[in-house]
């Protein structure tokens, strides 16, 4: 079952023509299409089913700088000051608190990767701070582990995904963006190999800028028109509980589970680095690039071979701009979240915290997470084809980076000072045999 996600209202009028057309309604494309519309750009945004209908509201709502890959610090860095803004700009509650997230374990491979980390962090001005085991049991009052150490972030911060993600769309409509929900874009308008428009089911909208912001499924599209793009899809599973007492205000990552404190006063919880690899034609064929991915995340995998071999975003599946396409038949990707796994989860929870003894998970979900093989984002334009931009690939990280990423994307498709260095993001690095070496910190 889907989270309860703040309802918006599409616009009722099929626009004929915009500056961009944004394909998604997720966070990577809300918030694109809210900054271009801040700086005058005209926009239409194109969701296939509904605003956060999918990822962008079925993540931890973790807002962090900690533990980022150093490619993608900056922008964490950006993100979160851009979060500490939005509720007194949008007129709308995010959920966003600057609550701190603290992370413990009791291996010392973990601390080594986080002192290392907290070094290249320090001189980005990022404060982070290795915490002792005296200074876990002090800071994670009522746990039961003895840790053996943690890492600490005072000013990262936890937001709410079912609130967030819709504030944002509605703010867009306010300053004049058209959002059109269930209207699956089919394909792209071409005219002497420049991007004039976008075909979607309802009809043709032309534009000079197209951006492809569709989560898991931006590379079938994208594979549509030729263009390679890297992505590889796990199935998570998350839920969130009753109300229960306060054993944090902010966010905790142990070994075994995550929580990650809630408005309605619960705990969002996640199974850290377990989930299940469905068997894909796309898949396979791209196995030795996530090769190296894959050799990192299997111990925590299950495999399964079912729908998604035929219909999910990395089937193999062709259509044309006069039929229905893949878009169109799953509305929402709504995997059925693995009720084992959420057993384990509450088992885990209590077992650290005896005082939630008696907590119930209030709702479940299952989740597709992409990344990419580098597991950091593609934000970028693409050179063979003008017009043509992409925000996607996000690796797990788009909800809480994902202003920023808004950000970035509206200086590249308006030609405008990039607000942090875009060539970590480039689309080109997938094509051009660049060497991705190993997933960042995942």
């Amino acid at each position: 079952m889907s989270p309860p996600v703040g309802r918006v209202a599409s616009n009722p009028d099929f626009p004929k023509s915009a500056d961009v057309v944004v394909l998604g309604g997720g966070m990577a494309g809300v918030a694109a299409a809210y900054e271009l519309a801040r700086r005058g750009s005209s926009v239409v945004i194109v969701e296939k089913g509904t605003i956060a209908g999918e990822q962008s509201s079925r993540n931890w709502g973790w807002c962090r700088q900690q533990n980022r890959d150093p490619r993608e610090l900056p922008l964490a860095q950006l993100a979160v000051r851009r979060w500490e803004n939005l509720n007194a700009e949008l007129g709308e509650e995010t959920g966003f608190r600057r609550t701190g997230l603290i992370y413990a374990t009791t291996r010392k491979a973990d601390l080594d990767t986080w002192e290392r980390w907290g070094r290249i962090a320090r001189d980005f001005g990022v404060d982070t701070r290795m915490l002792t085991s005296a200074e876990c049991s002090s800071m994670l009052k009522g746990n039961s582990r003895q840790w053996g150490g943690g890492v600490y972030s005072p000013t990262d911060g936890r937001a709410e995904p079912e609130l967030a993600v819709p504030a944002l769309a509605r703010a867009a409509q306010r300053l004049g963006v058209v959002l059109l929900q269930n209207c699956a874009a089919r394909e792209l308008d071409v005219e002497a190999g420049r991007i004039s428009g976008v075909v979607t089911e309802k009809g043709r909208i032309r534009a000079s800028a197209v951006l492809v912001a569709g989560g898991a499924w931006s590379g079938m599209f994208l594979r549509h028109h030729g263009l390679r793009f890297l992505q590889a899809c796990v199935k998570s599973t998350s839920f969130y509980t009753t109300a229960a007492p306060a054993v944090t205000e902010g966010g905790i990552a142990m070994q075994d589970v995550t929580m990650r404190r809630r408005l309605d006063g619960g705990y969002t919880v996640g199974l850290s680095g377990l989930g299940q690899l469905q068997i894909t034609p796309y898949g396979l064929l791209q196995a030795r690039e996530f090769w190296r991915t894959f050799q990192i995340r299997r111990k925590g995998l299950t495999f399964a071979l079912g729908r998604q071999f035929f219909e999910g975003p990395e089937a193999l599946t062709r259509w044309k701009a006069d039929s229905i396409s893949p878009f169109e038949r799953i509305r929402t990707l709504d995997p059925e979240p693995d009720a084992h796994l959420v057993k384990r989860g509450l088992d885990r929870l209590v077992a650290t915290y005896p005082v939630l003894a008696g907590i119930r998970a209030a709702q479940s979900w299952g989740g597709m997470v992409d990344s990419t093989p580098d597991a950091i984002p593609v934000i970028s334009s693409v050179a063979s084809r003008p017009g043509l931009f992409i925000s996607a690939g996000y690796s797990g990280h788009g909800f809480g980076i994902g202003p920023a990423g808004g950000m970035l994307a509206a200086d590249l498709i308006r030609g405008d000072k990039p607000c942090v260095d875009p060539k970590p993001f480039r689309y080109e690095r997938m094509i051009d045999g660049t060497d991705l070496g190993k997933p960042g910190m995942l």
